[in-house]
């Protein structure tokens, strides 16, 4: 640089001041640029790499304001920080439709990864963009097969790390939680019958089947087919509702 003319020079640091880029990289761009300062700004910005490095220090940024002193991920206190900035509870169902999103592994953690690539995914990259994709979450509820992705997700998501089967406390908080949703009439009754009759962890096949006989039995259990291929405790349950009159039994034909 010692080469340069007084004026040149002062471009040359000007450039490498806004930019941070390296002494070459400034007096390449603004040789190329007829030393015009702003035209060789915003050619430095428009080269793709560039462009690619900011966006990805946009959600390093994000990631690093959440993230947990003593792990490269996002914790429980993270989790809730975001909510506070968010403006959302962290029991709203929202948070799980965006653990579902970011295809987080385990309740209450996002690792960098699942993190920076579901907000990539989502096209946040600041936190007014994070606030105004909250209702496009909460309208992935509404869809039919979209609600089943999330419904099945939230076992594996929720169970505790090495184990087959999910907590009965966490199973109903989440029951109710998901329920509420599809507006169940029976919801009530089914924890009710599982802590009483059960009261032990729920397993997948159960978890699963659950969804199926809500949106295919009606509040009655009118149309129950006790030859179905459902799991016993559903069967026990549709008995353990005729035995306490909370439900019509079905007729005989």
């Amino acid at each position: 640089m010692n080469k340069l003319g007084f004026a040149r020079k002062e471009k040359v640091q000007q450039f490498m001041s806004v930019t941070g880029s390296s002494e070459k990289s400034a007096i390449q761009t603004m040789k190329t640029n007829d030393w015009r300062l702003e035209g060789a700004l915003e050619a430095y910005y428009n080269q793709e790499h560039v462009k690619a490095a900011i966006e990805k220090n946009r959600w390093e940024v994000l990631f690093n304001k959440y993230k947990d002193p003593n792990a490269d991920m996002i914790m429980a206190d993270g989790i809730s920080n975001l909510c506070n900035d968010l403006q959302v509870d962290p029991q709203d169902i929202v948070m799980l439709v965006l653990s579902w999103e970011l295809r987080a592994a385990t309740i209450c953690e996002f690792s960098k990864q699942e993190f920076i690539g579901g907000v990539q995914s989502l096209e946040i990259d600041s936190m007014e963009k994070f606030k105004k994709k909250i209702p496009h979450l909460r309208s992935q509820l509404k869809d039919e097969d979209t609600f089943r992705e999330i419904y099945n997700f939230t076992f594996d998501w929720a169970k505790e790390k090495g184990q087959k089967t999910l907590a009965l406390e966490t199973a109903l908080a989440l029951w109710h939680l998901l329920f509420a949703e599809l507006e169940w009439p029976l919801i009530d009754q089914w924890c009710e019958f599982i802590q009483e009759r059960h009261n032990k962890a729920i397993s997948r096949d159960v978890w699963l089947q659950l969804l199926e006989f809500a949106k295919t039995v009606d509040a009655t259990l009118s149309n129950y087919d006790a030859e179905g291929a459902w799991p016993c405790l559903l069967d026990e349950f549709v008995e353990y509702s005729i035995e306490n009159g909370t439900c019509a039994k079905k007729s005989d034909e």
